[in-house]
């Protein structure tokens, strides 16, 4: 083991002893100590040697768990100051040691000196002097060695040290309590502040045996959020040690064993404490953890007061570089590429309370999964009625608030995926169904892990796993931490309170239902629904949340190619494009909060209609992206212009759809000329309101009168039944009353509402738009709805002009026509339409001047170039006002013709 040295002597004299060395261990009492050799491949020899020739007193005992009539022994006097006068000087120190004798049992006694040969001191009498051991009886001083004992001795009585002072000694006899009544109670009452103690034992590299200081209680400690490798009793009585058990006690033995340390008491589990040791030179968890010693346990690293994050940091530490416990550790995503493990992506679909479809930067799309956690699911066999069909959103109590968090959240919003681990698939058994292979990340936004704000929620619960199982969370701690929090506050599934029911009524494809529900959704005007399902281009399913249920919903005024159809005996392919304009549809609006207008229904039961997201027109987009046809029912619709100007657009582009179409040629005997000239039919209107992007509201200077006429009874009737303050409750898409500035009411539409003190409402007779809290907003009485005279404020923009995008040219150019023309009188001429609005040319009334042509002289616009034959004569007079705008460097020309390569760094092209 330890090193040795043999001394030479005369061949004729007695043996001279060996001196041997090695590092001491442990004390085991004032008289007895273990030494150790040096580690070579693994926990070093050992051997226990006593000191001759002297005695110190025996330290307590605890009575053996077999013997019911023994009793604890407790320490002889001065016993415990022997030990810790030995335990302070020689731990982890280098002795040198000759052995003397050695009994038939095996016991070895014999000299201990500190240091690496015998001039050091010499225990024994170091032991004698201070008082607190004796020579043996009946011991003569017959040698050197012992001669010095006797006068060590002799000189500890007469200074009166240790033992041979005054009094029995019976203050040094400890009071041991070798366990506590309630070690919740015990805990607790340090409020985790450190305590003293001493490490008396090491079961193995995370068990320990400590005695609390000053109150000597004798506790076990198992160190909190790890646990190493341990050592099996076998049925004989016989310990088998696990993989690198020995190793990792001796790590924590070499490191903790009978040091002085300080431990913070942070839970208990039965008798045993859960706790931090804490040494000057670190933290022994994190050490046994970055070394390969230990793994992160769940079920306690909740109580490390010091940060679970850091345990995991040690532990992956130690996986990475494969060390000790780690040396076939595969990493659960070890197969993927970097630019796989994390990445940027747009959430297109909430599927479930647990899984989204995102789309990568590359245009594929891809299920992810949340890591470890679980969605509400039904408890129990009898809680569903088996004649009817479950449907898991509305019937599973919580899922359907737990998709709803998601949607809001996340749908249409980007957001990081970090690759956590692949579940493999797994084949159907008799209990558990079928499970394809599954990518399951930690998704964040703004830095909110997704997965733990719904489990703070009490929306989801996190799995548990397998001690030895890896394929969890990179956050799994902050998870289960968010449950304990929800748990804690009674949230969603972990409330006492009664659970919330959704009574969604399905009417999709109920004839009898639908007819009945028909008139009511067309008295409703524009209503709020969610895009639950997307069976095509222009055929959905619709969850409306005010009326609690949900329709089939067939977009009105399009032909949209008919998509792949499973018949009875065959399958029907799809049309061109039908897949294309699925896609586009689903990307658009699936999930989203959309607006709809009912106007009728099919024999089927399925509702027809107007589908609008953030103003845009589904029918027209579809129109437009050269996805669907005009349908001929659109004619008597009030976007049927729209949808021919789109329809027209698309034609030119010759794309998709209308990849292979031919203008049909004209015959030259048909009276065409009246087409190809320009329509200037000039009406009178009032301009209202200029919008920023330089569109305008006007209002029909015909109907002036009828409007006048319905505001002044319309504030009559409010005077003498005033709406009461704060019962109106605003919706998006809602017709109301609202107060402007003026403190006159005016009718007004919700466009989105923010808060009860922030709701955005758009006045329709005027155009203009105002944030107002609900209390100055009313509910709109029938007689003055729409139906009864149409909203007033028509939108239009200017047309043959380019709107400047630059913020501050557009500023001038809004700033000139607000000045000019807002709350005047002009002339309006409709020149042709758009997907957004009619485009028009805007006369001054007295002048007859063209307000875009005065616009483009003043160097504040550019000219839109068209190529209809009707317009080319207004657009050659508008160039020529341009090139003289030019040519005086006005505005936007002040530093020359800017449209060169680098024309689109200014938002502007040829």
């Amino acid at each position: 083991m330890a090193s040795s040295a043999q001394s030479g002597g005369s061949s004729g004299g007695p043996a001279v002893p060996t001196v041997q060395r090695g590092i001491v261990k442990m004390v085991l009492s004032g008289c007895a100590i273990i030494v150790r050799g040096q580690p070579r491949g693994g926990p070093p020899p050992e051997r226990q040697i006593n000191l001759s020739n002297i005695r110190a007193g025996n330290l307590a005992r605890r009575a053996a768990a077999a013997q019911p009539d023994a009793k604890d022994t407790p320490d002889e006097p001065w016993a415990f100051p022997a030990r810790e006068f030995l335990r302070k000087k020689l731990i982890g120190k280098e002795v040198c040691f000759t052995i003397e004798n050695k009994t038939p049992q095996g016991r070895e006694y014999g000299m201990i000196y500190l240091g690496k040969d015998t001039n050091g001191e010499n225990i024994a009498e170091s032991l004698v002097a201070e008082g607190l051991a004796t020579r043996r009886e009946g011991m003569r001083a017959n040698n050197p060695e012992q001669n010095r004992l006797a006068e060590c001795e002799e000189q500890a009585k007469a200074a009166k040290k240790g033992m041979w002072s005054e009094g029995n000694g019976s203050h040094t006899i400890r009071d041991l309590k070798y366990t506590i009544e309630n070690p919740r109670h015990f805990v607790d009452s340090h409020h985790q502040k450190p305590v003293n103690a001493i490490i008396e034992h090491v079961r193995d590299g995370s068990v320990v045996r400590a005695l609390l200081l000053p109150d000597y209680y004798l506790v076990t400690v198992m160190l909190s959020g790890i646990k190493c490798p341990t050592f099996r009793r076998e049925p004989d009585g016989s310990e088998t040690p696990e993989p690198f058990a020995a190793e990792a006690k001796f790590f924590t033995e070499s490191r903790l064993l009978q040091r002085d340390v300080q431990i913070i008491l942070e839970s208990c589990h039965n008798q045993n404490i859960l706790g931090t040791i804490l040494h000057p030179n670190g933290n022994i968890t994190e050490l046994l953890l970055k070394e390969g010693f230990a793994r992160c346990v769940d079920w306690s690293i909740a109580v490390y007061t010091r940060g679970a994050e850091k345990l995991r940091a040690a532990e992956r530490f130690a996986k990475e570089r494969r060390l000790r416990i780690w040396r076939d550790y595969v990493p659960p995503t070890a197969n993927l590429d970097q630019k796989d493990k994390q990445f940027v992506a747009r959430v297109m679909q909430v599927l479930n309370a647990d899984a989204i479809v995102v789309k990568l930067n590359s245009g594929d799309y891809k299920t992810i999964h949340l890591s470890s956690i679980r969605p509400p699911r039904l408890e129990g066999e009898n809680t569903q009625d088996k004649n009817k069909k479950l449907r898991p959103l509305y019937d599973i109590p919580y899922m359907f608030e737990a998709r709803e968090f998601l949607r809001k959240k996340l749908i249409g919003k980007k957001v990081n995926v970090t690759v956590d681990y692949i579940r493999p698939a797994s084949p159907a058994t008799e209990t558990v169904p079928a499970f394809s292979e599954r990518t399951c990340a930690t998704v964040t936004i703004g830095g909110i892990n997704i997965a733990e704000a719904l489990v703070s929620k009490g929306l989801a619960t996190v799995i548990r796993y397998r001690q030895d199982d890896d394929q969890r969370s990179s956050h799994y701690d902050e998870l289960l931490a968010a449950e304990a929090r929800a748990i804690k506050n009674g949230k969603g599934l972990h409330s006492k309170k009664e659970v919330p029911i959704h009574r969604v009524a399905d009417i999709s494809g109920d004839t009898q239902k639908a007819k009945q529900f028909l008139p009511f959704l067309q008295r409703a005007g524009r209503s709020e629904a969610v895009v639950e399902y997307v069976f095509s281009g222009s055929r959905l399913k619709l969850y409306l949340p005010k009326e609690t249920c949900l329709i089939t919903f067939l977009l009105a005024g399009i032909e949209c190619p008919r998509g792949a159809r499973n018949l009875p005996g065959l399958v029907q392919e799809g049309e061109p494009f039908s897949e294309e304009a699925m896609l586009f549809t689903k990307e658009l609006v699936l999930q989203r909060e959309v607006e709809v207008e009912v106007e009728s229904m099919d024999k089927a039961g399925n509702f027809i209609g107007w589908l609008h997201m953030d103003g845009a027109n589904l029918s027209v987009l579809l129109v437009e992206h050269a996805l669907s046809k005009v349908h001929f029912t659109a004619e008597r619709s009030t976007y049927y212009k729209s949808l021919l100007s789109a329809e027209e657009a698309a034609k030119q582009k010759k794309e998709k759809v209308w990849a292979h179409y031919e203008e049909q040629p004209v015959e030259e005997v048909m009276p065409v000329m009246e087409e190809k000239e320009r329509s200037a039919s000039y009406k009178p209107v009032f301009v209202t309101e200029i919008t920023d992007d330089l569109h305008f509201y006007v209002q029909d200077v015909e109907t002036g009168t009828q409007l006048e006429k319905l505001m002044e009874n319309m504030r009559n009737d409010i005077s003498s039944h005033p709406p009461v303050e704060g019962s109106y409750a605003p919706r998006r898409g809602d017709f109301c009353i609202a107060k402007f500035v003026d403190g006159e009411w005016y009718r007004a539409r919700i466009e989105k509402v923010e808060s009860p003190a922030k709701v955005h409402v758009f006045y329709i007779d005027y155009g203009n738009r105002e944030i107002l809290p609900s209390a100055r907003l009313g509910t709109l009485p029938p007689a003055f709805s729409t139906r009864v005279l149409p909203a007033q404020a028509t939108e239009y923009a200017f047309a043959f002009i380019q709107v400047p995008q630059d913020e501050d040219a557009r500023t001038d150019a809004v700033d000139s026509v607000v000045r000019d023309i807002q709350n005047t009188q002009c002339l309006l001429n409709v020149e042709h339409l758009s997907a957004s609005c009619p485009h028009v040319t805007l006369q001054f009334a007295d002048s007859k001047g063209d307000v875009g042509l005065g616009l483009v002289k003043e160097g504040l616009v550019m000219v839109e170039v068209r190529k209809e034959k009707q317009f080319q004569k207004v657009i050659t007079e508008y160039l020529n006002a341009q090139e003289s705008a030019k040519s005086a460097r006005l505005n936007l020309w002040r530093y020359g013709d800017f449209r060169a390569d680098d024309a689109d760094e200014f938002g502007y092209s040829r």
